[in-house]
């Protein structure tokens, strides 16, 4: 059996620590001009496209196999947007052809607990943003059958409307269960969760 032998911090190191610290303390340089410098955002309607709303996906939240994103929708035009019900939704692959994914009107089949409301009336006033929930399972439980893994998603926000494709961070990996549940559009505030 060997001592245990302590170990000390040698007095350089210490000096160094100290010098580190009291340098943290120090008063902040002067900005640079050039570099704080910015140009004026961009104005909303320069931004919004033709249908007057953008969507845009939020981070995929993973636990265990189950998958939940958020997909924002915001009213970036100069008059109010209605919605009603869930979205029309396809999982697309690298080509942005369509994936042989069954949607489902809600996330239950899925997973509890992400409070769909189910289809109820909501009007956008410019600048307010609505969500639906996505919920998934990155199961595989059949080797014989490729898993899916949709890069792109084609989101229709009202049946029959126009559409627009977004990229969600690391794709839609749906497994070999084939499925993707969406909660109905809620207003933002509203809306709890991923």
């Amino acid at each position: 059996m060997h001592p245990i032998r302590r170990r000390t911090a040698s007095p350089a190191l210490a000096s160094v620590a100290v010098a580190l610290a009291v340098g943290g303390c120090a008063a902040p340089a002067e900005p640079d001009p050039v570099r704080t410098s910015s140009a004026p955002p961009p104005s909303p309607s320069a931004a919004c496209p033709a249908s007057g709303v953008r969507i845009q996906p939020g981070p995929v939240e993973a636990a265990m196999g189950l998958r939940a994103m958020g997909v924002t929708l915001t009213n970036c035009g100069e008059r109010p947007y209605s919605l009603n019900g869930y979205p029309d939704l396809q999982v697309l692959d690298e080509q942005r052809e369509p994936l042989d994914v069954e949607v489902l009107e809600g996330t239950d089949p899925i997973t509890s607990g992400l409070g769909d409301r189910g289809p109820h009336p909501v009007t956008l006033e410019p600048g307010e943003s609505a969500r639906t929930v996505l919920a998934w399972r990155n199961t595989v439980t059949d080797p014989t059958t490729v898993a899916v893994n949709g890069p792109y998603l084609r989101v229709t926000p009202t049946k029959g409307g126009p559409s627009e494709v977004i990229a969600p961070d690391g794709g839609l990996d749906v497994g070999n269960t084939g499925r993707l549940g969406t909660t109905a559009w809620d207003k933002e505030q509203d809306v709890s969760g991923p």
